[in-house]
């Protein structure tokens, strides 16, 4: 059985999970306000990208997943409710809206990106 995860249980996906800081420089970024707005930090939207993106997936590989260290060997599968679903689709435009910030003009970003993609050696 899945456990699902919405805006009132994001705590849940983490409970077992060591908290690890957030840095000053993310904690100040344009994000956080619209994600303090939700209720959520920064770790909390990783978390919902992560269950997102490898859905469904076991707690405990869930925590490798995003660099935390699981307590115990969970084994129940999690995924997104609708509501954390929706939820995140917030919190990706509020990244959105960051982003367009931070690196306006638009070319700026094109080329940061692009210097992400080739030291990083994801560039296909």
């Amino acid at each position: 059985m899945a456990q699902h995860v919405a805006a009132d249980g994001v705590e849940g996906v983490v409970d077992g999970l060591p908290r690890r800081p957030t840095p000053s420089s993310v904690t100040r970024s344009p994000v956080r306000s619209p994600l303090t707005a939700e209720g959520l930090k920064t770790w909390h939207h990783v978390v919902l990208s992560a269950v997102h993106d490898l859905a469904p997936v076991a707690q405990a590989d869930l925590g490798r997943g995003v660099r935390l260290d699981p307590k115990g060997r969970r084994k129940s599968a999690v995924s997104l409710a609708d509501q954390g679903a929706r939820l995140l689709k917030r919190c990706e435009k509020a990244a959105r809206e960051a982003d367009d910030t931070l690196f306006a003009p638009p070319a700026e970003r094109d080329r940061f990106t692009d210097l992400l993609i080739r030291i990083s050696g994801t560039q296909s």
